[in-house]
Order: C-alpha cells, then sequence, then structure tokens
C-alpha cells in the first residue's frame, strides 16, 4: 500500500481533502475525531494516514510514509538535506505564509538587512552580548543570516507566541510565519524589505527511504496518473 500522510486537523487538513476531491480522490476519515484512521476512494492501493503537519516531515525522512502533504517550511527545517531526500510532487496552491525577519516598528531606520547589520553590531557594542532573535526556524533562520553575511546575533527558542517576546524583553527582533501581517503590526513589529526567509505553502512530497516495492510504484503510477502530475 502506498502511504499517504495528510494533516490531521484544522484548515491544513480541510484543503488537502479538498485538492484531492478535486481531482477525483476521496479521502475519508473513519470513526470518530480522536480516530486518526482514514480510507481513500478513487486512487488504487492509497492508505491515507492522518498525522500532525509536524509530524509529516519526520515520517518522510525516516520513510515511515511514502507520500505526505505539510508545509513546505516544516520539510525545510527539520529535515536536513531535505531536497536530497525528498522530491516535490506537487504545490498545492494553499497554505500560504511567509517565514520573515521582523523587527519593532520604533526602528525607524532599520528597513533592510544591512540595517540590521549595523544594528546589531551597534547592539553589541552598548550591551556586551548579540542582539536575540526568537524563532521556532533555527535552520532556515541561521542559514539564511550566514548567506547575507550577519552574524552579531544569537537565536533563542520561542515555546509560545513569537511576536510577543520583543514585549516580554526576551528578544530583540523575530523570525516567524506571517499570513497577513496584521498579527506582527499588532505587536508593533514590521518586516524587514528583503527580509523574506521562505514563502511557504502546502506541498505534496515523496519520500526516497519508503519502501519502494512494485506494488507501491504502481500505485505511485495511478496516483500521478489521478492527479495529472
Amino acid at each position: 500500500m502506498l502511504r499517504l500522510g495528510i494533516p490531521s486537523k484544522g484548515r491544513l487538513m480541510e484543503k488537502t481533502v479538498d485538492w484531492f476531491a478535486a481531482r477525483g480522490i476521496r479521502l475519508l476519515r473513519t470513526g470518530t475525531d480522536r480516530d486518526y484512521a482514514a480510507t481513500a476512494e478513487g486512487a488504487e492501493g492509497l492508505d491515507p494516514v492522518l498525522l500532525s503537519a509536524a509530524e509529516i516531515p519526520r515520517d518522510l525522512a525516516t520513510g515511515r510514509i511514502h507520500l505526505g502533504v505539510t508545509g513546505s517550511d516544516l520539510v525545510r527545517e527539520k529535515v536536513p538535506l531535505w531536497d536530497r531526500r525528498l522530491r516535490v510532487m506537487a504545490g498545492l496552491g494553499f497554505g500560504a505564509a511567509d517565514l520573515v525577519i521582523a523587527v519593532p516598528q520604533a526602528w525607524v531606520d532599520c528597513d533592510t538587512l544591512d540595517d540590521l547589520d549595523a544594528v546589531a553590531a551597534a547592539f553589541r557594542r552598548r550591551h556586551g552580548f548579540r542582539l536575540r532573535i526568537a524563532t521556532k526556524y533555527h535552520r532556515l533562520t541561521r542559514d539564511f543570516l550566514q548567506t547575507h553575511g550577519i552574524a552579531d546575533y544569537q537565536l533563542v527558542d520561542s515555546q509560545g507566541a513569537t511576536e510577543g517576546t520583543i514585549r516580554a524583553e526576551t528578544a530583540e527582533a523575530i523570525a516567524d510565519i506571517t499570513s497577513t501581517g496584521e498579527t506582527l503590526r499588532a505587536n508593533g513589529l514590521k518586516p524587514l524589505a528583503d527580509g523574506l526567509i521562505h514563502a511557504s505553502q502546502a506541498t505534496l512530497y515523496r519520500a526516497s527511504a519508503a519502501p519502494w516495492g512494485e506494488a507501491e510504484k504502481a500505485a505511485l503510477r495511478h496516483l500521478e496518473s489521478r492527479l495529472g502530475l
């Protein structure tokens, strides 16, 4: 059977079910809302598995599932060398959100990464420690800042609402996901003009590490045909 990991709840699950339904494949939850079993109609040999969106990258990387739908930001953050271990089958066109660097609106002279670099250097000279950037996306943020030559900072882990860390005085800037920017503005923050780390969307992935026997390959060919891939 071809195991397909799909989000287990929320709008991401609803949109995923709608996307497959529009292509003639019905993903049906069986049992109660607490029962994570599901079935598929319209695709031979397809076994849907309900998982949290955060679990799907891990299970793709280990080969526990053959295919999975999750945010591209989660895959890039949680799966080292993801592009060698997974294949993008399709961007699904929903779940769009941007991972951005954001700073306080009060920093009127800080609008770009070059400005942030200067602010970070001045901050370290004044305070004796590096400017703190709160985030849940350590790998993506670190790689992005390294690519742009910014070094005078430290990442601090955000366990809750990242936007609130600046008011709580546990960070000076953040790297976080935003869809409309409203939450950033409500917390007195602004994204840097060139601070887009990654434009995320819900994506269908194929796992290289999964067991690909003849039955799974046949089921994949049938699925790709139904999906028009």
